[in-house]
């Protein structure tokens, strides 16, 4: 299979700036339809941040979202068992063809998240990294493959400020973030750029990207799916092992990118990568 690669242009805006637009990757049924199953997943059980009940970071299981107003906010964690819609998105070819360009093919799939951005004014905003505090303190070279990096695809209109953008500082994915400063760097902060986009829009950017969610004052929530590949050595945030139930739901490459092998574990599984690694992430068999 020819897969895309990036454009001379997409390349040195990557290098340069730390993330990518790519406009138009889903049509307007496939937003409706993935938009309904989001409000959806509110009646389910899955795995939610517990404020207050956990440490940062950690989800817990919850029976369904606390508020079922689809307009409310919500952050639920590995998507995959609501449905093929969100098992087929992590390849998507318009996005995915990318990430293994910029990544190269030893990668794993590694998180899938919906997020609902209430219009409220009690939130507003924030600025991190990704991978909490090991990946924190970790970048690369100019050169070098990214460890991590996320899919951010709009499920909503975002065309004004404070309407719960997507904020990046560019070029700040080879720099450290400052966390000991006060005030936080937050989406209103000089540098920051608050990123534009309609409904099917998809944002690509590395773990190493400072960025957030800008406010949201707009009157209306946004909604948007985030998926993340790390290399193969890098532990996936949603799942201890490989989800197994969902194997037969999925085509070759899929299963390679949970992390299924085609064997039981052994000493030295995922950091030496399989001989048809590379063919089956490109699609080029099976």
């Amino acid at each position: 299979m020819n897969m895309r690669t990036l454009t001379d242009e997409q390349r040195e805006i990557w290098a340069t700036d730390g993330y990518l637009h790519l406009s138009g990757v889903l049509d307007a049924d496939e937003v409706q339809s993935l938009s309904d199953q989001v409000d959806g997943v509110r009646k389910q059980p899955g795995w939610e941040p517990l404020s207050g009940m956990l440490p940062r970071g950690h989800y817990g299981w919850v029976e369904q979202c606390a508020d079922q107003d689809p307009e409310a906010f919500m952050d639920r964690r590995d998507l995959m068992p609501y449905g093929a819609d969100f098992i087929n998105l992590m390849d998507r070819p318009e996005v995915f063809d990318l990430v293994v360009d910029i990544m190269g093919p030893n990668i794993l799939f590694s998180m899938s998240q919906a997020i609902v951005r209430a219009s409220t004014h009690e939130f507003p905003g924030y600025t991190h990294t990704d991978g909490g505090e090991g990946l924190r303190e970790i970048r690369v070279t100019e050169t070098s493959r990214p460890i991590a990096m996320k899919a951010l695809y709009l499920l909503s209109d975002v065309t004004e400020d404070d309407a719960g953008a997507f904020t990046v500082y560019p070029g700040s994915h080879f720099r450290p973030l400052p966390f000991k400063r006060d005030p936080p760097l937050n989406p209103h902060s000089p540098g920051c750029v608050q990123l534009k986009g309609k409904a099917g829009d998809c944002f690509l950017f590395p773990h190493a990207l400072w960025h957030g969610p800008a406010p949201n004052h707009s009157g209306k929530a946004r909604k948007t799916l985030l998926y993340n590949y790390c290399q193969l050595f890098v532990r996936a945030y949603d799942f201890g092992a490989v989800p197994t139930h969902l194997l037969d739901q999925m085509t070759p490459r899929q299963r390679r990118l949970i992390g299924d092998l085609g064997h039981d574990f052994r000493p030295g599984d995922y950091f030496y990568v399989p001989e048809d690694q590379a063919q089956v992430i490109t699609g080029s068999t099976g």
